[in-house]
């Protein structure tokens, strides 16, 4: 699936892969009390520029968005939340590397985060990096996952589609599924498109595997 962006419950956007990518503004509290630390010309707190930024990015205006984070992480570089948020809008802009930097800047400050550790399994999968590292942090964020499990069990069977391994992919979308509420279309609308997408390997793989077998 997409990015839940910087509001849970946002508009879902779909990344290359077709996995969900989330961040759920909202889930930490530290940055509401967070001391002011930047220059003195900037009068607004972190969370006020957070709300800036969500606001500018509910309008499609990316740079000024990524400009209102980066004046919260400059005023408070230890709020999980506000590095969230960068990441989010370097992902929809394709910029993995620094959408890798701001995920684990969110994870220094909160670790196990469930929205954290998702979107890095995701940057990771983007990048076609290591994939015993996006699951480990997939499974990471599923223990602590909530309302945000269809998205994470998502992530998961797109990282178990790259690793071929189909019946554990198909498993978790099911139980992703599952987790999904009736009503909530787009989610299930991508989960289908995800089972799909782990159909058509495995029948592929199976053919190749039958055309071998008849070949010896």
């Amino acid at each position: 699936m997409g990015i839940i962006s910087s509001a849970f419950g946002s508009e879902i956007r779909r990344c290359a892969q077709g996995a969900l990518v989330f961040a759920v503004v909202g889930m930490f509290t530290a940055c509401a009390h967070t001391p002011q630390m930047g220059s003195s010309s900037d009068t607004l707190a972190p969370e006020e520029h957070l709300r800036l930024g969500a606001s500018y990015e509910a309008q499609g205006m990316l740079s000024e968005a990524v400009g209102q984070y980066e004046a919260a992480v400059r005023l408070a570089p230890s709020c999980a939340e506000c590095w969230l948020a960068l990441g989010n809008t370097a992902f929809t802009e394709g910029r993995l590397n620094d959408a890798e930097i701001s995920f684990r800047k969110a994870l220094e400050a909160a670790p196990h985060n469930p929205g954290a550790s998702n979107n890095l399994a995701m940057v990771v999968l983007a990048r076609n990096g290591s994939l015993p590292e996006a699951e480990a942090l997939a499974q990471d964020a599923l223990r602590n996952s909530g309302p945000l499990r269809p998205y994470v069990l998502d992530t998961l069977a797109n990282i178990y589609l790259r690793q071929e391994r189909y019946a554990e992919a198909f498993t978790a979308i099911n139980q992703a599924e599952e987790a999904t509420p009736v009503d909530n279309l787009k989610v299930r609308e991508q989960l289908q498109k995800t089972r799909k997408s782990i159909g058509d390997a495995a029948q592929t793989d199976s053919g190749k595997n039958s055309a071998t077998t008849n070949i010896k």
